[in-house]
């Protein structure tokens, strides 16, 4: 499968953006699709997980109640709104896919930078 990711940008702390990634190749109910991002200097970390239905997410301490993971597999999109946006969530967000064969993510997008200003 292959994964387009698109909407970052530069943002004032406390603003809010809506990334998207849309897949194409697979049958995208196929796969668990998540949200992974990496800062410089830093290892690349989980941000939040979505089912293959959308009917289950999981999120990371460090953005729960202020960023949502929701796909849309009528347009094969996975999206993440990001709102009350911090200087600290400045990274290249990447948008992954996991098959439900696989113990790991197993398809990664090009990422999308996302500069959050304070």
């Amino acid at each position: 499968v292959q994964l387009q990711a698109s909407g970052g940008g530069l943002v004032q702390a406390g603003g809010s953006l809506r990334l998207s990634c849309v897949a194409s190749g697979r049958t995208f109910t196929g796969y668990r699709m998540g949200w992974f991002r990496q800062a410089p200097g830093k290892e690349r970390e989980f941000v939040a997980a979505v089912n293959w239905s959308g009917s289950s997410t999981d999120y990371a301490d460090s953005v729960k109640g202020r960023f949502t993971i929701s796909r849309d597999n009528a347009k094969n999109t996975v999206y993440l709104q990001m709102n009350s946006l911090k200087p600290e969530d400045t990274a290249v967000y990447y948008c992954a896919a996991k098959s439900h064969a696989s113990n790991q993510y197993n398809y990664w997008g090009q990422g999308t930078q996302v500069t959050v200003s304070s």
